[in-house]
């Protein structure tokens, strides 16, 4: 397969960070006596959140402000970053070689435009992406293809001919939605191989099979 651009979710693609959101997530709730279950998290997994801050207020009944919310687990989660969030395994040959290719790339991800600009800088990456996207700039978020597509504008590639990379099933949906091919990479810290089946046919253990299909494919 030849592809014009790559486009790269982040967290949990780029770098082990799912368990840091699920470890401020987790504080939240529990600094407030409930309980945050597998299903709970399952179900937010891969949105944004003005989406899954919501519905955590409903369902544990928080008296505090959508707002308030958002502002405490982003504060919770930039505290965090620069130390304990770290590259996934393969990530930086996997952008090497993007690069190297001269592929047009961007970053399309769910979380605010501070947490991935934190991220990127805390791993050195301030400036291999000069295109990023936050589908918190856009009128809906992951599994709806809108970051996706905005990503696919700014670069000047048609989505067909777009290759995605994703971690999680929500994200996944997202980029085949947008008509883009999508290679998963499951994160397992909060899904299965399994629960990629009827979304794509590209999933892979880890980055290195990624680089390794994108080698033999070019």
């Amino acid at each position: 397969m030849t592809f014009q651009a790559v486009i790269f979710d982040m967290d949990g693609l780029l770098v082990d960070s799912e368990r840091i959101w699920y470890e401020v997530e987790d504080a939240m709730i529990t600094d407030r006596g409930h309980v945050y279950t597998a299903e709970v998290r399952e179900s937010v997994v891969g949105t944004r959140l003005d989406e899954f801050i919501p519905y955590l207020r409903n369902h544990y009944g928080f008296q505090e402000s959508i707002e308030e919310l958002i502002d405490e687990l982003t504060n919770r989660l930039l505290v965090r970053i620069p130390e304990d969030v770290v590259a996934q395994p393969g990530a930086v040959e996997v952008i090497d070689y993007v690069r190297q290719s001269g592929l047009p790339h961007a970053i399309a991800s769910s979380s605010p435009m501070a947490v991935i600009d934190a991220t990127l800088a805390a791993q050195g990456w301030g400036d291999l992406f000069p295109v990023r996207c936050s589908a918190d700039d856009e009128p809906r978020g992951k599994p709806a293809p809108d970051v996706y597509l905005t990503a696919a504008r700014r670069l000047g590639v048609e989505p067909t001919a777009c290759l995605a990379l994703e971690d999680s099933p929500n994200g996944s949906r997202a980029a085949v939605a947008a008509g883009m091919t999508c290679y998963a990479v499951p994160d397992l810290s909060h899904s299965s191989v399994s629960a990629f089946d009827d979304i794509t046919p590209h999933v892979f253990a880890n980055l290195h099979e990624v680089l390794a299909t994108l080698k033999n494919g070019r």
